[in-house]
C-alpha cells in the first residue's frame, strides 16, 4: 500500500533527507519518500501492518523533528 501525506515542519531540504533515511530504517516500510519543497511523505508498506508503521513514522519523525507534523 502506498499512501502520500502532507509534512510540515521540518527545518530544510538536508533535515528533511536525514528523516527520511531513519523512516527508511523502520520495519516494514518498503519505501519512505519526503519532498521537502512540496511538503509531501509518500509511504510504502505492507497493508496489514501499515496503521502500527505510519504510527512508527509519526513516533520517529516528532523525535527527530520535534516541530514536524504529519496529515
Amino acid at each position: 500500500m502506498i499512501k502520500k501525506y502532507k509534512i510540515q515542519g521540518i527545518d530544510c531540504a538536508n533535515c528533511a533527507l536525514k528523516l527520511e533515511r531513519k523512516l527508511n530504517e523502520i520495519e516494514g516500510v518498503s519505501k519512505a519518500t519526503i519532498s521537502f519543497l512540496a511538503e509531501r511523505l509518500i509511504i510504502e508498506a505492507p497493508d496489514d501492518k501499515f496503521d502500527e508503521i505510519i504510527n512508527e513514522v509519526i513516533r520517529v519523525s516528532k523525535k527527530f523533528e520535534p516541530g514536524c507534523e504529519i496529515k
